[in-house]
This record gives C-alpha cells, sequence and structure tokens, in this order.
C-alpha cells in the first residue's frame, strides 16, 4: 500500500533535478521553456513541429525555423543574403568565385547573421553544429532564448513602433529636404547661369545702346549742320532770285530807254558817241554782272541739287532715327524686363536664402530630434539596464525561493515519509487490534455458548 504511492518517486527525481541544477547556468534556467511551451509557439507561426521533432531534431526543420526567426528580427534570409556573399566571393576569390556552392556561400552568411541575432538574445556559443547537428537541450535553450526576445519584443512594440516611426519621420524629412535642396539648388545654378546670359546680353545691348546713342547724337548734330546750310543755301537761293528778277526787270527797262533812245541817235556823233561809250560800258557791266549771276545761278543750282540729295540723306537718317529710336524703345523695353528678371531673380534669391534659414532651422529641429532619439535612446538602455538589473534580482530571488522550496520540499518529503511509515504502523496494530478483538469476540462466542450449554444442563439437572 505504502510502495503503491507515487509521491515515493520525488525523491530521485529531486536528486536528478539538483544535479543538472548544478550542471546548469541558473540564467538558461530561468530562461528555458519547456518542451510542451516550444512546441506549441513553433506550430503557432505556422511550421508543423510535434515533440518527437524536437527530441530527435532534424537539421533542414531546425535551419527553416531559425531562418523564420531570422526574417522576423532581422529580415534577412538565404535570399536576402545571397547578393553580399556573391559581391564578397567576387572580390575574395575573383575569377575562382564558382569554386565555392552558392548553398554553402548563403548559408555562411546566414549563418553569420543567425549568430548575431543569437548573441543579442544571449546565446554567445552558438555554433555551426547547431544547424547541421542539432541536439534537444541546444535547441531548447536556443528555442527558448528565441521565444523570450520575441514575446519581449512584442510586449514593447509600442516603443519600437514609436522609436521607428520617429527614425522614418526624420529620414522622410530629411530625404524631402535634401530633395527640395537639390531642386532648389538646381534653380539657383539655372537662375545664375540665366542671369550670367542675361548680365551678358544686357551688356552687350548696353554698349550697344550706348552706341546707337552717340551715332544718333552725332546724326543729329549733323542734321541740325545740314539744315541750318539748307535755310543758308535756300535765303541765297531767294536772294540770287530776286537780284536776277531785278537784273531782268533793269534789262528790259534799258532795252526799252534804248528803243526810246534810238531817234535820238540821228544827233550829234560826238554826243552820239559819248553816249555809245556809256552805253557800252553800261553794257559790259550789265553782261558781267549778268555772267556772274548765270555762274551763282549754275552754283546754286548745283548746290540746290546737293541739297536735294542732302535733303535724300536726311529723309534717309530720319528714316534710320526713327528705327534706332523703335530699337532703343524694344531696347528699353527689354531693359525693363531685364529690371523685372533682375527683382525676380532678387526674390529668388531671397526665396532660396528663406528655403536656407528653413534648411537650417529644419537641421537644427532634427539635431534637437537626434538629440531627444540618443536620450530616448539612453532612457531605453537605462530602462534595460534596471530591467536586466531586476531581473538579476529577480534571478536571485527565485533562486533563493527555489532553494528554500527545494529544502522544504527534502523535509515535507522527510515529513511525507515519516507520515506514511507512522500510518504503516498505525495501520499494523490496526491490523493487531482488529485481530485481537477478534479473537477476544469468538472467545467471548465460545464462552457465551459454553456458559449457555452450562446453564442448559443446570436447568436440566434441576
Amino acid at each position: 500500500m505504502a510502495y503503491s504511492n507515487p509521491r515515493m518517486s520525488i525523491v530521485p527525481n529531486q536528486q536528478q533535478s539538483r544535479t543538472r541544477k548544478k550542471e546548469e547556468d541558473p540564467q538558461d534556467a530561468f530562461m528555458r521553456l519547456t518542451d510542451k511551451e516550444i512546441v506549441g509557439c513553433i506550430t503557432d507561426i505556422g511550421i508543423p513541429f510535434t515533440m518527437e521533432n524536437l527530441k530527435s531534431p532534424n537539421p533542414v526543420q531546425v535551419q527553416m525555423i531559425l531562418e523564420w526567426f531570422a526574417e522576423l528580427l532581422l529580415n534577412a534570409t538565404r535570399a536576402t543574403v545571397e547578393p553580399a556573399m556573391r559581391a564578397a566571393a567576387d572580390d575574395v576569390y575573383g575569377e575562382y568565385s564558382d569554386t565555392m556552392p552558392p548553398d554553402t556561400r548563403n548559408l555562411m552568411g546566414f549563418y553569420a547573421s543567425l549568430r548575431n541575432l543569437l548573441a543579442e538574445c544571449g546565446v554567445r556559443d552558438f555554433g555551426f553544429n547547431d544547424l547541421y547537428k542539432p541536439t534537444h537541450p541546444r535547441l531548447v535553450k536556443i528555442f527558448s532564448y528565441l521565444i523570450n526576445f520575441v514575446r519581449f519584443r512584442e510586449s514593447q512594440t509600442n516603443v519600437i513602433d514609436d522609436h521607428y516611426n520617429r527614425g522614418e519621420t526624420a529620414k522622410q524629412k530629411i530625404e524631402t529636404l535634401y530633395s527640395q535642396n537639390s531642386e532648389l539648388e538646381e534653380r539657383l545654378a539655372e537662375l545664375k547661369a540665366n542671369r550670367r546670359d542675361m548680365e551678358v546680353s544686357v551688356r552687350e545691348k548696353t554698349t550697344r545702346n550706348e552706341e546707337f546713342k552717340k551715332r544718333l547724337l552725332e546724326l543729329n548734330r549733323t542734321q541740325g549742320h545740314v539744315t541750318t546750310r539748307l535755310e543758308e543755301t535756300k535765303q541765297k537761293r531767294m536772294d540770287l532770285q530776286a537780284g536776277v528778277e531785278e537784273k531782268t526787270t533793269t534789262k528790259i527797262q534799258l532795252k526799252q530807254e534804248a528803243t526810246k533812245l534810238r531817234p535820238y541817235a540821228t544827233q550829234s556823233p560826238g554826243a552820239l558817241q559819248e553816249s555809245l561809250a556809256d552805253l557800252t560800258q553800261k553794257l559790259n557791266t550789265d553782261k558781267a554782272h549778268i555772267d556772274s549771276l548765270d555762274r551763282r545761278a549754275r552754283a546754286l543750282q548745283t548746290s540746290a541739287d546737293s541739297f536735294s540729295v542732302v535733303s535724300t540723306d536726311v529723309a534717309s537718317c530720319i528714316k534710320i532715327l526713327d528705327e534706332i529710336g523703335g530699337e532703343i524703345s524694344k531696347e528699353e523695353e527689354e531693359m525693363a524686363r531685364n529690371i523685372k528678371q533682375r527683382d525676380a531673380l532678387s526674390e529668388r534669391g531671397n526665396n532660396v536664402r528663406d528655403y536656407e534659414r528653413q534648411e537650417t532651422m529644419l537641421r537644427k529641429q532634427l539635431a534637437k530630434w537626434n538629440e531627444r532619439t540618443e536620450k530616448l535612446r539612453e532612457q531605453s538602455r537605462e530602462y534595460v539596464r534596471d530591467a536586466k538589473e531586476k531581473m538579476e534580482r529577480f534571478r536571485t530571488e527565485h533562486h533563493e525561493l527555489t532553494r528554500e522550496q527545494a529544502t522544504k520540499s527534502e523535509e515535507i518529503e522527510k515529513r511525507r515519509v515519516r507520515i506514511e511509515q507512522s500510518e504503516r504502523k498505525m495501520l499494523d496494530l490496526k491490523e493487531n487490534v482488529e485481530n485481537e478483538i477478534h479473537a477476544a469476540y469468538e472467545e467471548y462466542l465460545k464462552l457465551e455458548a459454553h456458559i449457555k450449554l452450562y446453564i442448559t444442563e443446570m436447568e436440566n439437572a434441576i
């Protein structure tokens, strides 16, 4: 009865657990999960896994599970590691990069990232044998640390998402600011190039305007001189025409007088000779004067012809001046446009300065955000340190409690053994007492039967 009690088998199991605890690290014992819990967690992620697979692990299945954890936590798989490993093999081996199989190469890169992950999780003795020759205790340790890390990560998803979102928003702001800065720099370069081109064209046009102004002033001066000479020549022509008319009128009058004096030619020859001499003198003077007047008339005609030519030249110059005035008006419009463009360039320069100020402000804000993120990281590190300290305290308390529990369980087991022994003794005593009572009761019945027989015999004898 006592040996059929299952509690009697606790003592050797407790001794085994003590030896196992002596061999294991207390941190591993604290972080270790049960096989059932590990199998349940792995089946929950969508990978078929049983207790037999955990006790007799398959390397391919273990690699698939570890690759799933690496993809979840690091976003790293053999496919993502392949480009970097191929580039590294090309750098190291060069033309002989095909000597190493790609599966082995990718597995080596995946092993490096997985080793870093497990080192962060707390498994610092992860080796290549855990991928190709996994054992049950090693798998229990690795999966326990990974599952606890995933649970801790899920419990801190709000903080992680907050920091990740802040980092993403900061990255997006930096990218937008960088793109805006590059666009503004391109626009500024274009504006500067346009400004240089416009300045060159403005210089050329200003020099052309200055040359046109000088030519226009010279032409105005020549036009003034020509107009004054034309007026003088016109006045001289009018004077000469008036003189010629007067001479013709005097000639006609002289002819009339000569006709009148012809009858007097029959007068005395001395008087006629005197009058003839006077008339010849007058005639000679008149001829000379008429010749001079003819010469002046021809000169005036030539000057008039030259004046007509000059007037045509002046008309063409006036047309050129009108054209120059139109070009000057166009140049003035272009100058106004250039002034507007300069104003626009100055406004754009102000806008660029504003953008630069905004960029400096945003950089300051980014620096502040970086400082805040650093502070938050420091706070998170302090929080993690505090959590680790608390975990260490909890572990020490847990170890103390386990030790106390072990001592109490030993005492309880001893008391249970004593109680069972006393129960066995009580049962034996009870059986003995029952046997004695039963024997006494049988003797009592026998004595009672004897007494009844004796009384019946006495009654019969009486």
